[in-house]
């Protein structure tokens, strides 16, 4: 049985997912120079959806000890993670860590967590603390998605409110490095690991979500069958942050609007489910008004009628 199996879906990003292969070996290599009985039995998964920047030969080369997946097409961070996953889990991996390509995994942040979960027996899913590049802070976990982080969104309110509860957020003391573990709704995807057993009560993630919001439809179904979802600050992992979408800004922004009206549909029902589309679409008129661009305008109009089905 392993401790863990480390899954890396990529697009278009070979340099970062070189930098975080290193990151990841050197994470495990940490642990099993550490001292007896400290290292980790893991394998390492690479999903590429069909990039054309070299990645899958970068792999074979750098890294011939990765269980390399070259797929032919680019099924999305779920389709992807799926794929590794279902792979893996014949090696009955005790834990399975989902990392974006642009993670930079500090220190012993894999073994970390993999402790947590080992004393936490409810504890299903857990994140790390994520920081930027230059080491500033990050919020790594999030309430469930609501109302007000709708509005916060798309209409002009006080900024200091995107710090707040009513944005999801946590405070920011809960994340010092020496800071206890502590209980919330969802981590980032960035960095997600999860156990074996809460996967085999709620199944895959949803493939209906191609990007954006899988984690949270998880970790929604993770919470309702009885699991804790926690953050442990005491993992550090660099997170540099919207690498592969950034280089399809307006259909990442459609498609994070798609999921998240898929993510209500699915969790929201009566009079919630009304409120957040009425709430959505008004935004999205007003913003595709104030657009300087077409490619924004039609960007947002796409968004709306997102919310105008189903």
């Amino acid at each position: 049985m392993l401790d863990l199996a480390v899954i890396i879906v990529s697009w278009n990003v070979r340099q970062l997912l070189e930098e975080c292969l290193a990151s990841v070996y050197r994470s495990l290599s940490v642990c099993t120079s550490a001292g007896k009985g400290s290292g980790l039995a893991a394998s390492v998964w690479v999903v590429d959806n069909d990039s054309a920047d070299g990645t899958p030969q970068m792999v074979r080369e750098l890294f011939p000890q990765a269980r390399l997946m070259a797929n032919t097409e680019n099924l999305g961070f779920a389709g992807g993670n799926n794929q590794a996953i279902e792979s893996a889990l014949p090696e009955t991996p005790r834990h399975l860590m989902l990392l974006n390509p642009d993670t930079v995994v500090q220190g012993r942040a894999l073994e970390t967590l993999v402790r947590f979960m080992d004393r936490t027996p409810n504890a299903g899913m857990a994140g790390a603390r994520l920081v930027d590049g230059d080491g500033s802070f990050q919020h790594s976990g999030f309430r469930f998605p609501g109302l007000a982080q709708i509005l916060l969104d798309l209409y002009p309110l006080p900024a200091r409110l995107h710090e707040t509860r009513l944005n999801g957020r946590y405070p920011r003391p809960w994340y010092e490095a020496d800071a206890p573990p502590f209980r919330i709704d969802h981590p980032l995807g960035a960095a997600v690991m999860i156990r074996r057993e809460a996967i085999a009560t709620v199944g895959l993630l949803d493939t209906q979500f191609f990007m954006y919001c899988e984690e949270i439809d998880w970790a929604m179904r993770i919470k309702a069958a009885g699991w804790d979802i926690y953050c442990v600050p005491a993992a550090e992992i660099i997170h540099l942050g919207a690498q592969s979408t950034s280089q399809i800004k307006a259909a990442s922004f459609v498609n994070l609007w798609r999921s998240r009206f898929r993510l209500y549909r699915k969790h929201t029902s009566g009079l919630g489910m009304c409120l957040a589309r009425w709430l959505v679409q008004l935004g999205m008129r007003l913003r595709a008004r104030q657009a300087d661009s077409e490619t924004l305008r039609s960007a947002y109009r796409e968004a709306r009628d997102a919310w105008s089905c189903g």
